[in-house]
């Protein structure tokens, strides 16, 4: 069996690595070069970049804030924000991204799914879902959760997914921040119906909740923040912990 994966999440705001609740109320966390490298070091098996103001902004992700990332880690690097045509996919590939996290662009334009698939592998292509559950009904929203779609969180997956997206990064709107645990039965659902793997996203606060989204949840990957940004949780420690709990976790 694959080893379950450990992500600690930079979200971008203004050049600062920053964190909220529900997508909201943000603070600064740090600086992103530094902290990439302190994760690198700790024992993450990937860092995912978010440029989050980005799409709201109609603007392009920093460039050259990836490239100093990416020289300072040696674990596979997503970046995410302002994507939206194969120039961008490029350009953040020679910065030293290893794949490209679509959201926004690609329900606007589900199209860019294949086109990422077809010229760059599947390998690539990273479709991030933002979701909120309203009344038993998963909605997709747009532009860092700011606006509600039409769309579906299992219907818009399988279609990523029949389209040539290689990973699912499920974040649940109404866990985020809020350290109360992943949205596991719905990542579940999205286990059982994807045939590709899914990231978790929203509600760590503790070692368990981790354990929960690989074990309940069936995620290939659990991502994080603030746990790790504010040293509430370390990943070597978390590491040590799922180990015990008989989770396949890659050890330093």
């Amino acid at each position: 069996m694959l080893a379950k994966r450990i992500i600690p999440c930079l979200d971008i705001k203004d050049g600062q690595t920053v964190k909220g609740i529900n997508f909201v109320d943000l603070r600064e966390a740090g600086d992103p070069v530094e902290l990439g490298k302190y994760y690198s070091a700790e024992g993450a098996d990937e860092l995912v970049f978010l440029d989050i103001t980005a799409s709201h902004e109609k603007r392009k992700t920093f460039t050259e804030l990836v490239k100093r990332v990416a020289a300072n880690i040696n674990i596979p690097f997503t970046v995410g924000g302002g994507i939206y045509e194969l120039n961008d996919v490029e350009r953040l590939l020679e910065a030293g991204a290893d794949k490209i996290s679509i959201n926004s662009a690609a329900i606007r334009n589900p199209q860019l799914i294949n086109d990422i698939a077809s010229h760059f592998g599947s390998q690539v292509c990273v479709v991030a879902i933002d979701a909120k559950e309203t009344n038993g009904i998963w909605k997709c929203y747009l532009n860092g959760g700011r606006l509600e779609t039409e769309k579906n969180l299992f219907d818009w997956a399988k279609e990523a997914c029949e389209r040539g997206a290689g990973e699912i990064l499920f974040t649940s709107m109404n866990h985020d921040g809020v350290k109360t645990g992943y949205a596991n039965e719905a990542l579940a659902h999205l286990a059982d119906i994807l045939s590709i793997p899914v990231i978790a996203s929203g509600g760590a606060g503790t070692p368990e909740h981790f354990r929960d989204a690989f074990l309940t949840g069936k995620a290939d990957a659990a991502l994080a923040a603030s746990v790790f940004h504010f040293g509430d949780i370390k990943i070597s420690e978390l590491k040590q912990y799922l180990c015990k709990c008989n989770i396949n976790v890659r050890l330093k």
